[in-house]
Formats: C-alpha cells, structure tokens, sequence
C-alpha cells in the first residue's frame, strides 16, 4: 500500500495524543495519493483525530466513498451512525447502524471483529438512551 509507512507513523501520533501533527501528515498524504483504497484507509483515520463531530463525518463520508474493499463497510457504516448520534441525526444515526448491523455476519472473529460488534452495541445502546457524547470506545476519544 503506498504511503504505508508514513500512514502508519500518522496514525501512531494521533494515538499518542499527537491529534494536529496526525491531521497535518495524513491529510498531506490523502491530498497526494490517488488510489481510492488508499484514499479511503486515510480518510478514515483522518476522522479518528478530529476534534469536531462535523469535521469527523465529514472524513467518514469521504472514507465511504473511496470504498473498495467491503471489508472496511461495517466500520465505516458504524462511525457514521455515532457521528450522526453525536449531532442528533437520529434518524441517519439508526440508518447507518441497520446497515452496519446488516454487515456483521462478514466480520471477522477476534480483535478487530470484536471491536466492531461491542461497538455496535455500544451506539445502539447511546442511540436509544438519547446521548450525544461521543462514547468513551470512539477512537477519535
């Protein structure tokens, strides 16, 4: 995957707190790269260090429509819904996690798989209590 290792280093800093380091070197890389796949993993860790809710779906949009790998759908499908959660779209936020629902037989088991479940549930669970803070199992926290 070109760029990889520079995507990877980004991603590290926002992880370490690093978030406008993370948004400046991922955002160079996602203007430079024209492979949508690729455009798409850096679109969706772009949310991942935003601050604002609206800038966060603003990337998650851009990651979804740069998807190739279906792969990446049960993710992106439920980032949407907590951002919409987030900004009372109630009604976008219960689209996006029916289709992220819908998805969950092709996720895989383990980690990334178990993320994806618990993190179904957690928004479900956000959605119907009427909440609007970003929950502590977002990444962008």
């Amino acid at each position: 995957m070109m760029h990889l290792e520079e995507m990877t280093a980004a991603v590290e800093l926002g992880r370490t707190g690093e978030r406008e380091a993370a948004r400046t070197q991922l955002t160079a890389l996602w203007e430079a790269c024209d492979d949508p796949q690729t455009r798409c993993a850096i679109a969706h860790y772009l949310a991942d260090v935003q601050d604002e809710t609206e800038d966060e779906l603003s990337w998650d949009l851009r990651a979804l429509e740069d998807v190739e790998d279906d792969g990446w759908l049960p993710s992106l499908h439920l980032n949407l819904a907590d951002d919409y959660r987030r900004l009372s779209q109630t009604q976008l936020a219960e689209d996006h996690l029916s289709i992220a629902r819908g998805l969950l037989s092709g996720v895989p088991e383990g980690a990334y798989g178990d993320l994806i479940r618990s993190g179904v549930v957690h928004v479900a669970e956000a959605l119907a209590a009427g909440s609007v803070r970003r929950l502590e199992t977002n990444p962008s926290s």
